[in-house]
């Protein structure tokens, strides 16, 4: 009997030691920033979800997107009027292609971030209600994307970021977390949002990836969370999203026989990048810009079709970096310059604007009218001069 107790109290003994073992090296691992998140182990398991209601077809389409002017249904806009646009930061590196999502954007911002590899941020509100939609792979932010989520107060999904306030590792100017606390963004950063609302997903696409280009967010759980957190159509204080949103005017598309002949637009980020060179090749018969990356069709994963703008905007402006060891760039959002306007197969060659923070960045012709833009996706895309644009 005196042996069955001896075993049994070393056995226990046993147990709390290692697990006392593994429980520090679990805490110095996490301390000493080397820890690697555990990622799901059902990474097949989505939750996403078909179409709840199917539009009927014989609704009227008359219910005018204010972010690209898309007309929708009532049934569409009952849903999306009661809740405010949702930026979302989305990697581009070349082994992290092809993005799920990007299709379904209104609106696309394209910027170089740090290793001379640009970043796309899609804002999403029309286009949303119908579908639970897959977001990936989500990346972290920066402070020139914060400018742009602050013209539509809207919500901000992203993975961590640059720079908290006490960070002296990054350039001041280069701060987006800290940036995003003093604005008062309304933040999903997805290292608050746990599974099945964000997780990482190692087998998304059919070829190995390192982990940071994994996470997966869906767009109506995002949504749930908001509301949760009183982020509806209006703040917590009851201040409406649009209360100060300067919406841009639209057009419908002009007659076949009107449409230019600029086929092709060519923009290099970066001399020596090729993989993240853009070519918008211009489809006459559907007036739209198809996009190619590297060198290949850009697709979204979620539909297998080539990525198509209605309108590609290439915002001129000045960018300076890297300004710390980290690598970051800066992107100047505020002021004006000049801007080339691709739509209809013709370029115009005008200016932008954009006087605030939270001011909307205003696009004008050559004689200082404002842009009427396509009805249609709309692709913003900064360069910081001329000569990396050809068409």
């Amino acid at each position: 009997m005196n042996k069955k107790y001896t075993l049994i109290l070393t056995c226990l003994v046993l147990y709390l030691v290692t697990t006392g073992i593994s429980y520090m090296a679990f805490s110095y691992l996490q301390g000493t920033g080397t820890f690697t998140q555990i990622t799901s182990p059902v990474p097949k398991v989505s939750p996403k979800e078909k179409v709840k209601i199917k539009v009927d077809p014989s609704v009227p389409r008359d219910q005018v997107c204010p972010l690209d002017g898309v007309k929708y249904t009532k049934q569409e806009k009952d849903i999306w009027e009661k809740q405010r646009p949702l930026a979302v930061m989305l990697e581009n590196s070349s082994e992290a292609r092809p993005q799920s999502g990007l299709s379904r954007a209104d609106i696309v911002y394209e910027a170089l971030a740090e290793g001379w590899i640009t970043r796309l941020m899609g804002v999403f509100y029309c286009n949303t209600p119908m579908e639970n939609i897959t977001l990936a792979p989500v990346r972290s932010a920066r402070t020139y994307f914060v400018d742009w989520v602050s013209e539509y107060d809207a919500l901000y999904n992203h993975v961590g970021g640059a720079g908290r306030c006490n960070d002296d590792t990054v350039d001041p100017r280069a701060k987006a977390l800290c940036q995003i606390d003093r604005y008062g963004i309304k933040d999903l950063d997805q290292f608050g949002i746990g599974y099945p609302d964000c997780y990482r997903n190692p087998d998304r696409l059919d070829h190995p990836v390192a982990t940071e280009h994994t996470m997966v967010c869906f767009s109506e759980n995002l949504y749930k969370i908001a509301e949760k957190r009183g982020w509806t159509n209006v703040d917590e204080d009851g201040v409406p999203w649009d209360k100060n949103f300067t919406e841009w005017q639209f057009k419908d598309d002009p007659a076949e026989s009107a449409r230019g002949t600029t086929k092709s637009i060519k923009l290099v980020f970066a001399q020596g990048y090729d993989k993240y060179d853009v070519v918008w090749e211009y489809d006459p018969a559907t007036n739209t810009y198809v996009r190619s990356n590297g060198g290949v069709p850009h697709l979204d994963l979620e539909t297998n079709e080539p990525l198509r703008a209605k309108n590609v905007v290439v915002q001129l402006t000045k960018l300076i970096g890297p300004v710390d060891n980290i690598g970051h760039m800066l992107y100047t959002t505020i002021g004006g310059g000049k801007a080339l306007i691709f739509q209809d197969g013709k370029v115009v060659v005008g200016t932008w604007s954009k006087k605030t923070r939270v001011s909307r960045t205003m696009f004008y012709d050559g004689v200082g009218k404002q842009i009427s833009f396509n009805r249609g996706p709309i692709w913003i895309e900064l360069l910081p001069s001329e000569e990396q644009v050809s068409y």
